[in-house]
């Protein structure tokens, strides 16, 4: 199954894509999937964000390579920190380079969207609380996070989160995924998900135990090694394996 959520003929409607067609569904994913009977072309469409976050809750350090790259030692627990809403925007909107950072990373990630109300998850469990996985780039003003005690200013700029394109459960988190980061073109980071510390389901069960999911919240579980800047003028592109591709333009703040 793969979701997405559209934009088509001024109204946003969530759809299920069936080869070329997005078949519109009657109200959100998250309790039923039906559809209306409506249907559009996909290149008609505009796709927007595949969420409805109240929060992006992020997980961070969760590759080996990564936690080397930065000269620290395998943490005993996930990292969690939070990106606001604010910073979520859609595959080809432009990442904005704030003025006040000298250095903008990116981080390539797979991430997930919950489906329903999720507390106190098991592991064995998680797998009937998530409705997809996607893309994700945890984009990081880097001099602003290594500056302040805590993430949420380097990590939270609006801009900062692009998502998508869609939803797909056709893949198994298990398997090793393969997750890339593409500048201007160039393959810069590659990785892949067998080099996670934490499971993704381990992940659901190890927030869940502290803060209530929603429906439509993110999950993002981690980046690779070789995290490095972006300019303006820059196209990002986040691969990952059995998604697709993410891509989106650095563009100068007005």
């Amino acid at each position: 199954m793969k979701l997405a959520k559209t934009l088509y003929e001024n109204k946003t409607r969530w759809a299920l894509l069936e080869g070329d067609t997005a078949c519109f569904l009657i109200g959100d994913p998250y309790e039923s999937i039906e559809k209306s009977g409506e249907s559009a072309p996909i290149a008609a469409c505009k796709l927007l964000a595949p969420c409805d976050a109240s929060k992006v809750v992020a997980i961070g350090k969760n590759y080996y390579d990564h936690a080397i790259e930065f000269g620290e030692a395998v943490p005993e627990t996930p990292t969690i920190f939070i990106k606001p809403n604010t910073s979520i925007i859609a595959d080809g909107e432009p990442v904005v380079y704030p003025p006040i950072s000298k250095r903008v990373d990116f981080e390539c990630e797979i991430a997930f969207v919950i489906k329903k109300r999720a507390s106190h998850v098991k592991a064995a469990d998680a797998k009937d609380y998530i409705l997809g996985y996607t893309c994700l780039n945890d984009v990081t003003a880097r001099d602003i996070q290594k500056s302040d005690a805590q993430w949420a200013r380097g990590k939270g700029f609006d801009t900062f989160c692009p998502i998508g394109p869609i939803l797909t459960d056709e893949i198994d988190p298990y398997a090793g995924i393969r997750v890339q980061t593409i500048l201007n073109g160039e393959v810069k980071q590659d990785g892949n998900t067998k080099n996670m510390m934490w499971s993704i389901y381990e992940l659901v069960e190890f927030i869940t135990e502290c803060m209530t999911l929603l429906p439509g919240d993110v999950v993002t579980t981690g980046t690779p090694v070789n995290v490095g800047p972006m300019l303006p003028g820059d196209t990002v592109t986040v691969r990952v394996e059995g998604i697709g591709d993410l891509v989106n333009p650095i563009v100068k703040a007005e």
